[in-house]
C-alpha cells in the first residue's frame, strides 16, 4: 500500500526540517491503515517489525513524539496507562471525541462538535481563549448491550 500524505503533512515536516525516512513513512502508513484502531507504540512497532526486523522500539517512541511536537499525530490518553496515537486530521478544525465501552475496550470517533457554545461562554466569562477541547463518553457499545 502506497501512503498519499496530505500536502498539510509534508508542509510540516518541511516547515520542521524533518525528513521523511523509510521508517517515518512506516509508522505514518501504520497509523494510517487503522485510523480508528488507535495504535500504541507497541502496536506500531509489530506491525512495521513485520516487514523491518531491524527496527527498534525506541525508533518508534522517539518518531512518535517527534511527530506529536510537530502537530502531525496526536498523543491520546484514555485512562488505562496507555499512550494511543493517531494522525492530525486537517479537514477539521477541532478534535474529535470518543465513546469508550466499559465492557469490550472498544473506542469509537465520533465529531460532532457538541461544545462550540459552550466554548464561546468560557471565553466570555473568563477572557481564557480555548484553542480545542476533548471530550470522552464512557458507558457500553450497542453488542455489549445486547450480551446483557
Amino acid at each position: 500500500m502506497v501512503l498519499e500524505l496530505s500536502n498539510d503533512v509534508l508542509e510540516k515536516l518541511e516547515e520542521q526540517n524533518i525528513r521523511l525516512t523509510r521508517r517515518r513513512k512506516a509508522i505514518l502508513r501504520a497509523l494510517a491503515q487503522e485510523p480508528e484502531n488507535h495504535l500504541s507504540a507497541e502496536d506500531i512497532y509489530l506491525k512495521i517489525k513485520q516487514d523491518d526486523d531491524k527496527i527498534g522500539l525506541a525508533t518508534v517512541y522517539r518518531t512518535l513524539d517527534l511527530f506529536a511536537q510537530a502537530n502531525i499525530i496526536h498523543t491520546v490518553d484514555f485512562g488505562d496507562g496507555c499512550r494511543r496515537f493517531e494522525l492530525v486530521s486537517d479537514t477539521t478544525p477541532h478534535y474529535h471525541h470518543h465513546l469508550l465501552c466499559l465492557s469490550c475496550k472498544n473506542i469509537t470517533e465520533f465529531a460532532q462538535d457538541l461544545l462550540e457554545d459552550l466554548e464561546h461562554q468560557i471565553e466570555d466569562s473568563t477572557g481564557f481563549c480555548i484553542t480545542n477541547h476533548s471530550l470522552r463518553f464512557y458507558g457500553y457499545c450497542h453488542d455489549c448491550q445486547e450480551k446483557e
